[in-house]
């Protein structure tokens, strides 16, 4: 039977009213770190969507990249994401958070008191950028900062930013959360051999460096329940120099396999392909869902055909669409009704005001 992507539909605790999903982007707005009316604006006039995730949101001080981002770790920031959540709820939509850290993607321009960021390792993205002040204070892209690795005890602490995120999360309203495992991050520094070099119970073998994101899961579940919370991983990503290792195939498995003992909302996938950097293997994605029976989301060049075939096909249950809600705020209606898409202009993509 042909699954109609436009309906309702229950997808394992999912209660939806489609089948696509506004994806995680960052649009830097908040020059306080506080969401506000227009934040709640951008959601609302976007929740067509049956499930929001929102842009990336700092779990603390030192867990930022870019200047200008909404957090997680104030009640003044937690109090500003009501507004975001009533409204979409009030239109019928689910919004989940992104819980977001950085780690070594960042610059000591962002950091409290100019200090270094934290990663698994020292290792530099000394070819990424984050979005900072340079030497003169000019704001704008600066090369990330040499970081500093973060002991065994450190490691933990970040653990618990992402709870008490977790917890703030729930306080604001939100339907859950999505712990950020993508895009060369914190979480993804520590999966790839490359970037994380410890000794440590948290490097060496595929279970060590897979350790922070099971445990970080573990206890956010354990606070907000295995319902509420959703990851975003990037298999064979490359963003923020994580190259490609021998065991990559071997660590999404056993990933799969892990967070799928332990029943959460969904895993969210993204193809990195659409953002410049490799794709998806052809068979990839079938192979996963051999792996995991959960729900899967698929973000990345998604359109309405590659949506329903993937669908239909059972290989994912919900399409993510990024970019397109930017330009498009009634993007479900333009795809139900197979409507002209406004083309995205990404010199609006980022700034303060609502201009874009």
């Amino acid at each position: 039977m042909t699954t109609n992507i436009f309906e309702k539909a229950e997808i394992g605790f999912l209660k939806l009213k489609n089948r696509i999903s506004m994806a995680p982007m960052t649009r830097a707005r908040n020059a306080d770190g506080i969401p506000n009316e227009q934040n709640a604006l951008y959601y609302s006039q976007r929740s067509g969507a049956g499930l929001i995730i929102t842009e990336g949101t700092a779990i603390s001080e030192t867990a930022k990249g870019v200047l200008h981002i909404p957090g997680l770790y104030t009640k003044e920031q937690v109090e500003g994401w009501k507004k975001v959540t009533k409204t979409v709820k009030e239109n019928g939509s689910l919004i989940f958070t992104q819980l977001w850290h950085v780690g070594r993607v960042s610059h000591t321009s962002i950091q409290p008191n100019g200090i270094a960021p934290v990663g698994p390792s020292d290792i530099q993205a000394a070819n990424s950028y984050a979005w900072g002040y340079d030497e003169n204070g000019k704001e704008g892209f600066v090369i990330s900062s040499k970081p500093r690795a973060l002991s065994t005890d450190e490691v933990k602490g970040v653990v618990n930013d992402f709870v008490n995120a977790a917890k703030n999360a729930m306080d604001a309203g939100f339907d859950g959360v999505e712990l950020h495992g993508a895009n060369g991050y914190l979480i993804e520094q520590f999966l790839n051999p490359f970037v994380n070099n410890r000794t440590d119970e948290y490097g060496g073998s595929i279970e060590n460096r897979s350790r922070f994101l099971l445990e970080t899961l573990d206890a956010v579940i354990a606070v907000v329940g295995n319902e509420k919370v959703g990851v975003r991983l990037t298999p064979y990503g490359g963003l923020n120099e994580l190259p490609h290792y021998d065991e990559i195939e071997e660590t999404y498995q056993y990933l799969a396999k892990e967070i799928g003992k332990r029943n959460i909302a969904y895993i969210h996938l993204m193809d990195q392909q659409s953002k410049g950097s490799h794709a998806l293997p052809e068979g990839f994605l079938e192979r996963f869902r051999t792996w995991y029976d959960g729900v899967i989301i698929l973000a990345g060049s998604m359109n309405k055909d590659k949506s329903e075939d993937l669908i239909n096909a059972g290989t994912i249950d919900i399409a993510g669409f990024g970019e397109p809600f930017i330009s498009n705020p009634d993007l479900v209606e333009r795809l139900q009704n197979n409507w002209e898409l406004t083309p995205p202009n990404r010199d609006l993509h980022y700034g303060l005001g609502s201009h874009g």
